[in-house]
């Protein structure tokens, strides 16, 4: 191999190694900022506010000690999350007073045979309901697994809302 051919190799391998080291450096920040935070609806205040992701809902609001914060699932509807003109609330989530003391228990004491919880019993005990809606329906219900569904549909454009956080 001659001298230019060489110098065309390194360079071409130091660009694919300053490539792949800005990827890894990007998907890092996002995933650890995806990790923290989520977005909660405080149900009286009829805000979002962030919240812990290990937060089980529901949590105490923000203006007093209600605990009226609830899980909000917050999307993009054009498929861009840093697009803050295109998001809303898709729905809202919170656990039945039981299932939240199970996961409570669960942060607090780590897993036992007296707290631990089967995946299947999940979706019964998690309640779902849309913004405008006053009712909530556990999310295994037909009316639950509509709300959790209808949402992920493409937009005129072609592409699929995302799920956003703060």
């Amino acid at each position: 191999m001659d001298r230019a051919s060489a110098i065309k190799l390194v360079a071409i391998t130091l660009l694919l190694l300053a490539a792949a080291a800005m990827i890894v450096i990007s998907i890092r920040t996002r995933m650890s900022h995806s990790d923290g935070m989520v977005y909660f609806y405080d149900l009286s205040q009829q805000k979002l506010f962030p919240a812990p992701r290990s937060s089980v809902p529901p949590i105490r609001g923000i203006d007093n000690d209600e605990l009226d914060g609830v899980r909000a699932i917050v999307i993009s509807e054009n498929g861009n999350p840093a697009d803050r003109k295109h998001r809303r609330i898709a729905y809202l989530e919170k656990y039945t007073p039981q299932l939240k003391a199970q996961f409570e228990a669960i942060q607090k004491n780590g897993a036992t045979a007296s707290t631990s919880i089967r995946r299947e019993d999940v979706p019964a005990s998690t309640l779902v309901r849309r913004l405008t809606d006053r009712d909530w329906y556990p999310m295994d219900s037909a009316e639950g697994e509509k709300i959790v569904a209808e949402w992920n549909i493409p937009g005129p454009d072609g592409n699929y809302p995302v799920v956003c956080v703060p």
